[in-house]
């Protein structure tokens, strides 16, 4: 099963293949020496922006999103309070790269992550390749173990500080509000990441990231500007689809959690598959812009809404929290760098902090059709 691009892979990259030398155990040695091969070739092939704005090879709009890098980083450190780096000052362009491949796995009958544990960065709910034919590989090897699984390709990575990101080709051949939104979507991997909490961390940067692209934009363009319409027509159909998903999640861990057998779970689990898709040919209408338009086009399973709820689920609690916060992006960002430092669930003591109705909010607001 295979989606557009809507997922970014925190892979850490060489770090990891150093750490499991030196401490051995529980990592897959062929995994990482993947993982580290195909980064050094990003890495080591990258070459300064500058050269890049020299290389005829790149189209005059190419190299005007280049030339907007800078921008969007600066205003991200000083106005957002995104950590100061040296990302995305290499551009890799000397050929074009295959995508990164993730694969995501979940048992049939609950809505459990399958997790995959690595030095520094803790277990993770994917894994990224940078070869097709080797994520195929692990798919029909998951899929053999009666999981359902998700091959989908991420739009960009981050090493977590760990290394100098490059920017990539992909993201200066795609729309400016993807690139500003991408990058500022990374800068908060970079500036806050907490082990073991997947959805705290994407559902932090996603909230950084859509509504830090609109700031710019707004800034850079002015209000009016088309891209900073669609930035924000793109938000309002994130809060859209995060109570779209959020539903559909919560009628799945009901079933999930009844004491049904495993086959009629597999049976009612079917039906509610085809109920959601219905309801999003409905949602559809509402939708301003094409970013959730990719949503079912292969199917429905575990796997593949778990990748979808890791980004989306969570968005309305994170807004929450934005709003709570003035919405200002360097006070929300404080608020949850302090609250990185509790223990437990994060996504819970949030919901817990908010109270009941903003709790509510994240399954009922403003959608009817589920």
């Amino acid at each position: 099963m295979t989606h557009p691009s809507k997922y970014r892979s925190n892979l850490a990259g060489l770090i990891l293949i150093l750490t499991f030398l030196f401490v051995g155990s529980g990592c897959r040695m062929g995994y990482l020496f993947h993982a580290a091969s195909g980064e050094y070739e990003l890495l080591s092939g990258a070459i300064p922006v500058e050269e890049g704005l020299n290389d005829d090879t790149l189209t005059d709009e190419q190299k005007a999103r280049l030339r907007l890098v800078e921008p969007i980083k600066k205003f991200g450190e000083k106005e957002l309070g995104l950590k100061e780096t040296e990302n995305y000052e290499k551009v890799y362009i000397k050929s074009r790269r295959n995508p990164i491949y993730t694969i995501s796995a979940s048992p049939k009958d609950r809505l459990s992550r399958k997790t995959w544990w690595f030095p520094i960065v803790g277990d993770m709910p994917y894994l990224g390749f940078f070869d097709l034919e080797k994520a195929e590989a692990e798919k029909a090897k998951l899929e053999k173990k009666d999981l359902d699984v998700t091959l989908g390709v991420a739009g960009a990575f981050s090493t977590l500080g760990w290394f100098k990101d490059p920017l990539t080709l992909s993201l200066i051949e795609g729309s400016t509000l993807a690139l500003v939104e991408t990058i500022l979507h990374e800068l908060t991997h970079t500036t806050i990441y907490v082990k073991d909490q997947g959805a705290f961390n994407e559902g932090i940067a996603n909230l950084i990231g859509l509504v830090g692209a609109r700031q710019f934009l707004e800034a850079h363009y002015g209000p009016f500007h088309p891209l900073s319409l669609e930035a924000q027509d793109i938000i309002e159909d994130e809060r859209l689809f995060s109570s779209f998903i959020a539903s559909l999640m919560e009628e799945l861990k009901a079933l999930y959690n009844s004491p049904i057998s495993y086959q009629e779970k597999l049976i009612r689990r079917e039906q509610i598959f085809e109920r959601a898709l219905e309801s999003f040919e409905r949602l559809k209408d509402r939708l301003k812009t094409n970013r959730f338009t990719f949503f079912g086009d292969s199917g429905l399973n575990n796997a593949y809404l778990l990748a979808i709820s890791l980004y989306h689920e969570h968005f309305l609690l994170f807004d929450a929290v934005y709003k709570r916060n003035g919405d200002s992006v360097k006070e929300t960002l404080k608020y949850f760098q302090a609250l990185s430092e509790e223990k437990g669930d994060l996504i819970e003591k949030v919901k817990e902090i908010l109270g009941d109705e903003e709790k509510s909010m994240t399954t009922s607001r403003g959608n009817p059709l589920f």
